[in-house]
């Protein structure tokens, strides 16, 4: 299997949503966000199914240097072997993925935000950073769209957030803030015991608020000139937007289970959006 297989195998078998984006891209562009995507991938799985925490460890370090060897030259693993190629034309700098690294770290040190300001930080590095090279290898123009892609990732990381509460909190982690928990009496053992309530719906309407006006305020933010350009971050914001509706519509049941939309219906958005040029 060479490089480019590789990366095509590990994008595809992830069934994401942005893998349907994907699909629409020009051949070179495509090979460079799935080359990218399939970074993300790997270094998010050390995280969640590594589960002693000092080899997981030693597996992001070994990342790391596997970076900054890979942009002095000499790339070994098949991830980075398909990303160089692309990294020059498409403006992938190093810090770029050692932000991705640094985020992933986070998790292995922390399993609560005291605050939404805290749980940004670790959001920009997981998601906005990703939003912003996504944005570069779409075909970004204008500057002015790294704040959209910015303030998209952190829509789809709230998202994520809420999609995976109950998922997050078998691996003990909570990324709701402390703060906000205090705020509408929520325990954090009632969420680890996977208890539901109504104090729990109100702060998760809460939280789809606030993801919800996010996807507005990207779009609002996305420059006319680029928006053409960066219609594969409108599909994924197509297909997030309506994941969260649907969790909003089922009453927060996601303790329990992991709300998911269809391959086929992740498809039918992204075609929609393709051809339309706007989220549903």
């Amino acid at each position: 299997m060479n490089p480019e297989q590789y990366v095509q195998q590990k994008a595809a078998a992830s069934g994401s949503s942005f893998y349907y984006a994907f699909l629409f891209l020009p051949k070179d562009r495509r090979a460079a966000i799935t080359a990218f995507y399939a970074f993300c991938r790997e270094v998010d799985d050390v995280v969640d199914e590594v589960t002693d925490p000092g080899v997981a460890g030693t597996k992001l370090a070994w990342w790391q240097s596997e970076v900054d060897k890979s942009f002095a030259g000499q790339p070994s693993h098949p991830v980075m072997q398909a990303l160089m190629p692309c990294a020059a034309a498409y403006g992938i700098e190093a810090r770029h993925l050692q932000a991705v690294i640094e985020g992933c770290q986070m998790d292995l040190a922390q399993n609560r935000y005291l605050d939404f300001q805290a749980l940004q930080r670790y959001c920009h590095l997981v998601a906005g950073v990703v939003g912003e090279v996504a944005a570069r290898i779409f075909g970004q123009t204008d500057p002015a769209t790294t704040r959209y892609a910015h303030k998209l990732g952190l829509a789809f990381q709230l998202t994520n957030i809420i999609r995976d509460v109950g998922e997050d909190a078998l691996r003990g982690r909570i990324y709701l803030p402390v703060s906000e928990l205090q705020q509408f009496d929520v325990k954090a053992h009632e969420i680890l015991k996977r208890q539901y309530s109504a104090n729990f719906s109100a702060l998760m309407a809460f939280q789809a608020q606030r993801a919800l006006a996010l996807y507005d305020e990207a779009l609002a933010e996305l420059p006319a000139c680029d928006h053409r350009a960066q219609k594969p971050g409108l599909m994924m914001a197509s297909i997030y937007r309506t994941l969260l509706r649907e969790i909003q519509a089922d009453g927060y049941q996601v303790l329990h289970q992991r709300v998911s939309l269809t391959p086929l219906r992740k498809f039918w958005l992204a075609w929609k959006t393709q051809a339309f040029g706007r989220m549903a």
